[in-house]
């Protein structure tokens, strides 16, 4: 009987920007290409060459090669009159296959709207990317929103419940390797953000889910919990925030933290263990 392939042991984006990826199967051009579509932010529309070895710290030249590239393979798209490059439909186009066939957002989306209509509040499910979370799925209540944030919108991880929670969630060598992503990204505030870390991970332990009020930005509370799949090698993360005068402490730890724990255990259920349709999206109106 064949044995099944071992899962490869392949050096990680920080080993590589250190200068430490050794491994065989660890492609650096491949990487760069990646970095370079990585820079650009969700505030840019067009960065020429000079920007992109900037915030990548990859060589001019290369990056001068690694564009061609990647707009002749449609992930980037020249801009002449400005000598610069924005985002192609290719990459676009990747991002909308994935999501697809995950099969995950079909599966969220109508618990996360009967959350968001109870509570009147927004449920957001997010994925990370280095030191953010990216919302892949949003749902909003019908109440007024002070902060209105859409799919593909980031936020930090360090600072909202969502980012805390996956960080909690996080099989140990993972959560090791994003520690030190974290410290390296601002290590005049690890203590602060380590203490609030650790107080998030033993929220999540103790009670299925953790809280942030004013973390992020004055007046915006949430609550966040994470769910893994698949044997730890994916994970879910979800939050449920709002105005600060509204989602207070209290209704947090007593009403939404618990709605929201059990939303985020439904769609892991439904993903994995459920018969397609047999779990209707309810959520009991007095629990939030």
């Amino acid at each position: 009987m064949a044995r099944p392939p071992k899962r490869p042991r392949i050096a990680t984006v920080d080993d590589w920007q250190t200068g430490s990826a050794s491994e065989p199967g660890f492609v650096t051009a491949l990487a760069r290409g990646l970095d370079i579509l990585r820079a650009f932010g969700p505030a840019d529309d067009l960065l020429g060459n000079g920007d992109l070895a900037e915030r990548t710290g990859i060589p001019r030249s290369t990056v001068s090669r690694l564009t061609q590239t990647l707009t002749a393979l449609g992930y980037l798209r020249h801009v002449e009159r400005f000598e610069k490059y924005q985002l192609g439909a290719g990459i676009l186009a990747l991002g909308y296959h994935r999501l697809a066939a995950s099969g995950v957002r079909e599966a969220a989306r109508p618990h996360m709207q009967a959350l968001a209509n109870a509570a009147d509040c927004a449920i957001a499910m997010g994925t990370p990317d280095r030191v953010t979370m990216i919302y892949i799925e949003v749902c909003h209540g019908a109440g007024p929103m002070i902060l209105r944030l859409g799919v593909g919108s980031r936020v930090p991880i360090v600072r909202t419940a969502m980012g805390r929670a996956y960080v909690a969630a996080l099989p140990e060598r993972e959560r090791d390797l994003v520690l030190r992503r974290l410290h390296d990204a601002d290590p005049d505030g690890w203590a602060e953000t380590r203490r609030a870390l650790d107080e998030a991970r033993r929220q999540c332990r103790d009670q299925g889910y953790c809280v942030a009020v004013g973390a992020w930005h004055d007046g915006i509370s949430s609550a966040g919990v994470a769910v893994t799949l698949d044997g730890g090698s994916q994970v879910l993360a979800f939050n449920c925030g709002g105005a600060s005068h509204r989602l207070t402490r209290p209704l947090l730890e007593r009403r939404l933290g618990p709605a929201l724990s059990d939303m985020a255990e439904r769609v892991r259920r439904e993903l994995f263990t459920a018969p397609a349709g047999s779990m209707p999206a309810t959520v009991p109106l007095q629990a939030v």
